[in-house]
């Protein structure tokens, strides 16, 4: 029975200290569950003079700016850069940023996107047509049209683009490729009976050019006319052939 009694207050103790401890921990999880709904459910400011960032992100810039203003914040313009999804005035960064406690009139920087990056016209000048189409689509662009010119060029080659090489586009624009049908050809005129310097004249305004010119007696047409010339006429010429005549003379 001493013993017993002699133990008893001790037991008391125990218990007493026991239970202040569940108290303890009891109320601790009460405050920091009021915290967190009071954080989460009003996130006010803890100071007084100062205010949550708003977050606005994926806002337009005009709806940015006016969540900056009405939380008393400033807004500074940190104009635009390309982003590969947000529509152009999208808002894609803020500094300071969300949820930030900040002194009122703290300045807001705001960055909008300008779309997607614009994608060069590359410089398909030289290579076959079929392999200068899939480059373009290669790059994100598309070919709207396919023009084919006479040119010194080989036929099939492509030449240039329309717009040029290096010009900046939106994805998937349409760009013009123009394509070599090979050189031009001209058919030479008939310079028969002709004076030499009408002659001259009608192959200059052909695209050709006057080659030699002989003098030969002949009875065959009349002095100064041509009576021969080469290449022959109706013969399919590049511009700027030479062309030779002769003209004739008097038989005396």
């Amino acid at each position: 029975m001493r013993i017993r009694r002699h133990f008893e207050p001790f037991q008391e103790f125990t218990i007493g200290r026991r239970v202040w401890a569940w108290v303890g921990i009891g109320v601790g999880v009460v405050l920091a569950g009021y915290l967190t709904a009071y954080l989460i459910l009003f996130p006010a400011p803890l100071l007084p003079g100062h205010q949550a960032v708003p977050r606005v992100l994926g806002l337009t810039v005009a709806e940015g700016q006016a969540e900056i203003q009405k939380a008393q914040l400033q807004v500074t313009d940190g104009g635009a850069e390309p982003h590969p999804t947000a529509p152009q005035g999208v808002i894609i960064w803020q500094d300071p940023p969300p949820g930030v406690i900040a002194p009122e009139g703290t300045k807001v920087t705001l960055v909008s996107s300008a779309g997607p990056p614009k994608i060069p016209v590359p410089d398909v000048a030289g290579l076959d047509a079929s392999i200068a189409q899939k480059l373009v689509g290669a790059t994100g662009l598309s070919v709207a049209q396919i023009e084919s010119v006479q040119t010194a060029s080989p036929t099939g080659l492509a030449v240039l683009t329309r717009p040029p090489a290096g010009t900046a586009l939106a994805p998937a624009a349409g760009v013009t490729l123009v394509v070599s049908r090979g050189a031009p050809t001209i058919s030479v005129p008939d310079l028969l009976g002709m004076a030499s310097g009408d002659a001259r004249t009608r192959l200059e305004t052909e695209g050709l050019q006057l080659g030699t010119v002989t003098r030969r007696r002949t009875t065959d047409g009349s002095p100064g006319t041509v009576v021969a010339q080469r290449p022959a006429a109706g013969t399919l010429a590049a511009p700027g052939t030479v062309v030779d005549i002769v003209v004739a003379r008097s038989p005396q």
